[in-house]
């Protein structure tokens, strides 16, 4: 079994910035990507960004590149997310989820999933 606990989100006004965390605990010790996803409501969930626990590239979604950054602390078994210049558009509940094989921008393909953090930004 995998855990993952979000933390971080909150009301921030629109050019603000907000540091999401993701620790994880469990079996995570073969997992390859963790990734980070958002829904707002009445809409899918939309990829935000992937990387591997291994280095490599990171990847994010079209609506964020540019202004968020994913990143690692191995050691702590963390992923965080960097949102500066956030937008009212990025109102959502963000989620980061645990992959076993690979990267991927697909929601359905992952294997774990946290319980979510709110993040709403005001105009």
């Amino acid at each position: 079994q995998v855990q993952l606990v979000e933390s971080g989100g909150g009301l921030v006004q629109a050019g603000g910035s907000l540091r999401l965390s993701c620790a994880a605990s469990g079996r995570t010790f073969s997992s390859d990507a963790m990734g980070w996803f958002r829904q707002a409501p009445g809409k899918e969930r939309e990829f935000v960004a992937a990387l591997k626990w291994n280095g490599g590239n990171q990847y994010y979604g079209d609506s964020v590149k540019g202004r968020f950054t994913i990143s690692r602390d191995n050691a702590k078994n963390t992923v965080y997310l960097q949102m500066n210049s956030l937008k009212p558009e990025d109102t959502a509940v963000y989620y980061c989820a645990l992959r076993y094989l690979g990267y991927s921008g697909y929601a359905g393909s992952y294997d774990y999933w946290g319980q979510g953090t709110q993040v709403t930004v005001s105009s």
